[in-house]
């Protein structure tokens, strides 16, 4: 994976790409370099997949093909928590190509230039991932050669070494007979700028370089000229200016000229635990900077496959719509018109919307028998056969039986009981209306208007009903969201909690009561109420009352160690308020009170809210 610009991950393919690799059909362009261009595909099961596909003139060469498919069968063995594996390869083609593993993440070089420096946190976590890469790569009887920023990627949950061993294989092509060498100049090691002999101890001297370069923003040894660069790595010492304290000794051992006094992988690893202040290092999922875990929601959105797999000559294909026409975010106006659907026997169409109109006079008991004869429901034919956009024979889905369809009634039986049903049901209404009408009659409200009013009101609440239950697109009012309240840069020590319901949101001490936020002196925050609940939103997710309401990821407590500044949490206090914290920042080392500073916005009687 060669750099990019951030603006341009999922690159078009140009006229010169091809289309397919073996069969992989190839969705965007992700990166093009000295040895080759890599694509983004995906396999057939639909998980995404980087495909290098190695420049001709490699290709050319006899030797190269005899190295690069010895590396290939080497790097298959491959399979560490901070590798992308190779999954597949072609070494024997007329285009040798590799796939591995995608990874939805900007690489360190790309990270480094569009937001500056690491934390040296994240960079003892980076430094830590890519030594227990080393271990495994360099047990697979593998060396690198070629560890630099642009070959690691920053993943959500820690980095990937990538391109291990190619460098190798390219050492034997022509290429290199006139003094070019293979690898990054910025980033080798003295034994490889000299060209000696190349060890593990060669990956750990760029190891070190590329720890700097997290911490630092640019080489150790400087930019510039391939010769200029590799004069300095020979024959001078680094330039640390800027690297912070805590990774001075870690960076200085890996970048000993001395072969041999370079540490192990397993001394990389307990010097970061000493910088870390001899705490077991553990990787919280937020162990980046936020701008960079936004980078890695980014690269997530993947193009979709392009007929990945090829689609079956015939029978059920997955993507395929369930009935023609059908879509299913569309509104439901905008599908074209279809022939109207034969009606069920004894169903009655409602009558169509008219606007209210002056007050009707009650129907007497006898008027509304008579009405119930007359509209005895009529027998209709059955229809025949499925009308047009009806669900196929056996449901919308293959093998899902579709539920019995309602039968009509048989014989003159059915269509007798129908009609004395409706006769009871309009002689009931009848008999109401007589003893309304008898009532109104002592009214002095009903002697003086009250009676129309009364079939004013019925006849306008009849057509209310017709537009909001047969109307479509009648919707009722929302109730509109309460006007949210912001309380920036508080500072809540541990044992304090915040009351939502207060207008003067302030800590006040306490941490085990019916309290609705607190933070506990065991190092999280708790929703203290019994009905309250805490979501920890997503790196790069941007909270809001409606995020709130949706998000179900419940908790009770959330432990620091979970969260990084910028990271947001969700509140329901579980008696109708709703907040969102956005977490600014903690007490420094050397402050004489423990707390966190946060920025809370607060929707009252908000969670009750449709």
């Amino acid at each position: 994976m060669m750099g990019h610009q951030p603006n341009q991950i999922f690159q078009p393919l140009a006229g010169d790409d091809p289309t397919t690799i073996a069969g992989y059909r190839l969705a965007a362009k992700l990166g093009a370099g000295g040895m080759g261009k890599v694509y983004l595909s995906y396999t057939p099961g639909g998980r995404p997949v980087a495909i290098k596909v190695i420049r001709p003139e490699f290709g050319e060469d006899p030797e190269f093909r005899r190295r690069f498919t010895q590396e290939v069968k080497s790097a298959q063995r491959v399979q560490g928590l901070f590798t992308a594996p190779v999954i597949d390869a072609d070494t024997e083609g007329p285009h040798p190509w590799l796939a591995t593993a995608y990874v939805p993440g900007p690489s360190l070089a790309d990270a480094v230039a569009a937001h500056g420096p690491m934390p040296v946190d994240t960079v003892l976590l980076l430094v830590a991932g890519m030594a227990e890469a080393l271990q495994v790569i360099h047990g697979a009887g593998l060396v690198h050669r070629d560890l630099k920023p642009s070959n690691v990627l920053l993943a959500a949950d820690g980095p990937r070494v990538i391109d291990f061993g190619i460098a190798y294989a390219a050492d034997a092509t022509s290429l290199t007979g006139s003094g070019v060498t293979i690898g990054t100049p910025s980033f080798m090691a003295p034994e490889q700028a000299a060209g000696r002999r190349v060890t593990p101890a060669t990956d750990v001297f760029a190891l070190g370089q590329v720890a700097a370069f997290a911490a630092m923003g640019n080489p150790a040894f400087g930019e510039g000229t391939s010769h200029g660069v590799l004069y300095r790595i020979v024959h001078e010492e680094p330039d640390l200016t800027g690297l912070p304290e805590r990774l001075t000794e870690l960076v200085t051992r890996c970048m000993a000229k001395d072969v041999d006094a370079r540490p192990s992988i397993s001394e990389i690893i307990a010097l970061c635990q000493a910088a870390n202040g001899e705490t077991v290092l553990r990787r919280p999922e937020d162990w980046l900077p936020s701008p960079v875990t936004a980078d890695i929601t980014t690269r997530a959105a993947a193009p979709a496959p392009v007929q990945t797999p090829p689609p079956p000559s015939a029978g059920y294909t997955p993507t395929a719509p369930v009935a023609p026409g059908y879509t299913p975010t569309a509104p439901v106006g905008a599908a074209p018109a279809a022939p109207a659907p034969a009606p069920a026997p004894g169903h009655v169409p409602p009558a169509a919307h008219q606007p209210p109109g002056p007050p009707r006079p009650y129907p007497t008991p006898a008027q509304m028998q008579a009405q119930a004869h007359a509209y005895a429901p009529t027998q209709l034919p059955p229809p025949q056969g499925p009308h047009p956009g009806a669900p196929r024979p056996g449901g919308p889905f293959p093998g899902r039986p579709m539920p019995p369809a309602p039968q009509p009634p048989k014989g003159r039986g059915g269509r007798a009981g129908l009609a004395i049903a409706a006769v009871l049901v309009f002689g009931l209404a009848g008999s109401c209306t007589a003893w309304a009408l008898l009532k109104d009659n002592d009214d002095p409200q009903a002697k003086n208007g009250g009676s129309s009013q009364s079939a004013q009101s019925s006849d306008e609440g009849q057509t209310s009903g017709q537009q909001s239950g047969n109307d479509p697109q009648s919707t009722d009012p929302k109730p509109t969201d309460p006007e949210p309240a912001s309380y920036p840069g508080i500072n809540l020590p541990a044992g304090y909690h915040l009351t939502l319901s207060e207008d003067d949101v302030r800590p006040k001490q306490g941490e085990d009561a019916d309290y609705e936020l607190s933070y506990d002196t065991g190092g999280y925050l708790d929703a203290e109420m019994m009905e309250g609940n805490l979501v920890l939103l997503d790196p790069g997710q941007q909270g809001s009352l409606a995020v709130c309401r949706q998000d179900t990821r419940y908790t009770k407590k959330i432990y620091l160690d979970k969260i990084s500044k910028g990271r947001q949490v969700c509140i329901n206090t579980g008696n109708g308020h709703m907040g969102l914290i956005t977490i600014q920042g903690f007490s420094p080392e050397d402050s004489t009170s423990k707390y966190l500073t946060l920025d809370l916005t607060v929707w009252r009687n908000a969670a009750a809210t449709e």
